[in-house]
C-alpha cells in the first residue's frame, strides 16, 4: 500500500509562481554585503540613499558616493586606528537616522561583526548584550550616552564613536535641530563619557590612506555578518547569527516577491520602524539600498504625528509597518483627509495585521498592505502574500522562493491539510545558530529546521495562515484558544483601537480569556463589547473578563507584548496568595 504523500512535501504554494516570482533563485552574485552595498554606490552614486527627517520638517541627506566614501572611512577607523581584527564585534546603537547606514556599513566593511542594539534598552540590558557578545567598539548617539558611561566598565568596549541624530545635516540646519533637542526638549542627557565624534573618526579612517577593499578580502557568504539578539523561541535574550549569506540569500528571495513592483532606482521608502530591529534592517534598508531606492528615515514614529512631514512632503512609493502603525495613522485626520495618492504596496509584518486594519487601509490609500511573515532566526523572511494573482488576505502568503515549510505536532510529524501545525522552516536564510549557545541552538534547529513556535495551518492551494504563538495558546475547557482570533474579533468593533487577549488561570475551565482594550471611543462598555463577541465567538472563545487601559504595552516596534500582560496577572496573584 502506497503512503500518502505530505501535503507539504508537494508544495502546492508552487501554483503561485510563474512569470513574476521565480520557482528557484540564482546565487546572490555578491560575496558579501560590502561587495553588494559597494555596487548600489557605484550604480546610484548621485542620487539621494537617505533623507532623515525630524518632526518638524527639517531634513539631512546623503547621495549613494557620500555613503560609501564615508563607511569606508569609518572602516579605515575601525581597523587602522583602533587596531580591530577581522570578526571583532562592533556595536550600533541609535535610532533612525544619517549615521546609521555609515556606521553598520562601515563595520561592515572592515570586516567586523555588527551588535544592532536597541538605543531603548536599560543599562542592564545593554550591559549583557555588550558582555555576551564581546563587543570591542561602539558606535552610539549622544541620547544613550550616560547609560554607556554607567555600565562600560563592565563591558569590552574600549572604543566608542559617538553621533547625533542630525549628524551630517546641512551645517544651517544641524544646529538647529541639535540645540532643540537639547535644551527644548531636554532629550540629550551630560556625560562624561570618553569619545571621539563620529565626524572626527571619519576624519581619522580618512588619513589612514589604506585599502578599504583588504579589510573584506577573506569574507565569503559564510562568514558571521550580523549579531541580532532576540528574545527567539526560547526566552532570555541572545543574538541570532546571521552570515553574510543569510542576509544575500534573503535579499533575492525577497525580491524575488516583489520586483514585479519595484523601478529600480526609483522607488522612495518610508522607514519609520527602526533599523535595529530585523524587520526594517533586512526589509528597508539593506533590500532598497540594492535596488537603489531613497530611503526616508524617520528617528521616531511616536506619536505618529513624527510621520506627518515625512509622509506629506516626499513621494512615498513604499513603506512598511506593524498594524498597530497602520492603525494609528487610519485615525489621522492629515492622512486619512489627504492620504498619498504615490503608494504602490505597503508591507506589515511583526504580528498579525487585523482585517479592519488591512481593509481600512486599502480603501483610503488604493494600495494593497500585503503581510509577510518572518522572525530573526530566518534573516527574517520567510513568507510573503504574492502581489499579483493568488494573494489572499489574512494570511501570511506563501514561502519565497527556495524556502521550505512544514507543519508539524509535538513529535515532529507533519499535520494533515487544513489542520494546525508548528510552522518549520528550511532555506538558505536560516541563521547559522544562536551566539555561543550551542544548548539553545540545537533546541530550535533540528536536522536542518528550524522551530519557529509559531502554530500555523496551511490551506490547499498552499498559503499559510499564523494561528497563534504555540506559547501563547489558551487551553479553555480542553479546547484550543488561539488570542489572535479574538483580537481579531475585538478589534472589529468601531469602539476599540486596540485589543490584546490572554490566558489567566481558572479553577472551572483551566484558563479563561482575558481581554485588554484600549478605546477608539470613551463611550465604549464592556457589555456592549460582549454582545459584539457572542456574534462572533462560540462560548468558550468568549473574553470572561474584559480590562480598559489608555495603553499596552508595548515593543520599540509596536507589537503588543502580551506576556507583560501575563506577568501582571501572576504578580496579582502571587500578592493575593
Amino acid at each position: 500500500m502506497t503512503a500518502t504523500p505530505s501535503p507539504y512535501a508537494l508544495k502546492p504554494w508552487l501554483q503561485h509562481y510563474g512569470q513574476t516570482i521565480p520557482t528557484t533563485l540564482l546565487p546572490p552574485s555578491a560575496p558579501h554585503l560590502p561587495a553588494m552595498a559597494r555596487e548600489a554606490a557605484k550604480r546610484y552614486a548621485k542620487q539621494t540613499a537617505f533623507t532623515c527627517v525630524m518632526p518638524n520638517g527639517m531634513y539631512g541627506s546623503l547621495s549613494y558616493a557620500e555613503v560609501d566614501a564615508m563607511s569606508d572611512d569609518l572602516a579605515r577607523y575601525l581597523r587602522g586606528v583602533c587596531g580591530l581584527a577581522a570578526g571583532d564585534r562592533v556595536a550600533v546603537q541609535m535610532p533612525n537616522c544619517l549615521s546609521y547606514p555609515v556606521a553598520m556599513l562601515g563595520i561592515l566593511k572592515a570586516g567586523c561583526v555588527a551588535v544592532n542594539t536597541n538605543p531603548l534598552y536599560t543599562e542592564t540590558e545593554m550591559a549583557h548584550q555588550f558582555r555576551d557578545s564581546g563587543a570591542k567598539a561602539i558606535v552610539v548617539v549622544d541620547l544613550f550616552a550616560d547609560k554607556l558611561e554607567a555600565i562600560q566598565a563592565q563591558t569590552g568596549i574600549r572604543h566608542v564613536i559617538l553621533t547625533r541624530v542630525p549628524e551630517f545635516f546641512p551645517p544651517v540646519v544641524q544646529p538647529i535641530v541639535y540645540a532643540v533637542m537639547k535644551h527644548w526638549n531636554r532629550l540629550i542627557p551630560k556625560h562624561r563619557l570618553k569619545a571621539v565624534r563620529l565626524p572626527d573618526a571619519l576624519a581619522q579612517g580618512r588619513r589612514h590612506k589604506a585599502d578599504a577593499l583588504e579589510y573584506t578580502r577573506d569574507l565569503n557568504h559564510e562568514s558571521l555578518a550580523l549579531l541580532q539578539y532576540t528574545g527567539g523561541t526560547t526566552g532570555v535574550a541572545k543574538g541570532a547569527m546571521l552570515t553574510h549569506g543569510n542576509l544575500l540569500w534573503n535579499l533575492e528571495q525577497m525580491l524575488g516577491m516583489t520586483r514585479s513592483h519595484i523601478d529600480e532606482g526609483k522607488e522612495v521608502v518610508l522607514t519609520a520602524l527602526p533599523l535595529y530591529h530585523i524587520f526594517a534592517f533586512t526589509v528597508n534598508f539593506l533590500s532598497m539600498f540594492r535596488m537603489g531606492a531613497r530611503n526616508i528615515l524617520v528617528p521616531s514614529p511616536r506619536p505618529i504625528q513624527n510621520l506627518q512631514r515625512a509622509i506629506e512632503n516626499y513621494k512615498i512609493t513604499w513603506l512598511t509597518g506593524v498594524n498597530t502603525l497602520y492603525n494609528a495613522l487610519l485615525r489621522e485626520e492629515w492622512f486619512t483627509a489627504f492620504p498619498p495618492k504615490h503608494i504602490k504596496a505597503a508591507g506589515g509584518g511583526g504580528a498579525a495585521m487585523h482585517h479592519t486594519v488591512v481593509q481600512h487601509w486599502e480603501q483610503t490609500t488604493g494600495a494593497p498592505l500585503v503581510e509577510g511573515y518572518g522572525l530573526t532566526e530566518s534573516s527574517p523572511v520567510a513568507c510573503f502574500q504574492p502581489l499579483n494573482s493568488g494573494r489572499k488576505v489574512d494570511t501570511i502568503g506563501i514561502p519565497a522562493p527556495m524556502t521550505d515549510i512544514r507543519l508539524v505536532d509535538d513529535d515532529g510529524n507533519d499535520v494533515g491539510l487544513g489542520q494546525p501545525g508548528e510552522l518549520i522552516i528550511r532555506g538558505p536564510q536560516v541563521m547559522r545558530g544562536y551566539w555561543q549557545r550551542p544548548e539553545e541552538t540545537a533546541q530550535v534547529i533540528k536536522d536542518g529546521w528550524l522551530y519557529t513556535g509559531d502554530v500555523a495551518i496551511m490551506s490547499a492551494d498552499g498559503t499559510f495562515k499564523i494561528v497563534d504563538r504555540k506559547k501563547d495558546m489558551i487551553l479553555v475547557s480542553g479546547f484550543n484558544v488561539y488570542p489572535n482570533e479574538i483580537e481579531d474579533v475585538l478589534t472589529q468593533h468601531d469602539g476599540v483601537m486596540e485589543a490584546a487577549v490572554i490566558g489567566v488561570p481558572d479553577a472551572k475551565t483551566g484558563e479563561a480569556v482575558r481581554a485588554y482594550i484600549v478605546k477608539a471611543d470613551d463611550a465604549l462598555t464592556a457589555e456592549a463589547l460582549l454582545a459584539h463577541c457572542r456574534s462572533k465567538l462560540t462560548a468558550y472563545k468568549m473574553p470572561t473578563h474584559i480590562e480598559f487601559r489608555e495603553e499596552l504595552p508595548k515593543t520599540p516596534i509596536g507589537k503588543i507584548l502580551r506576556k507583560d500582560l501575563r506577568a501582571e496577572v501572576l504578580a496579582s496573584m502571587k500578592k493575593k496568595g
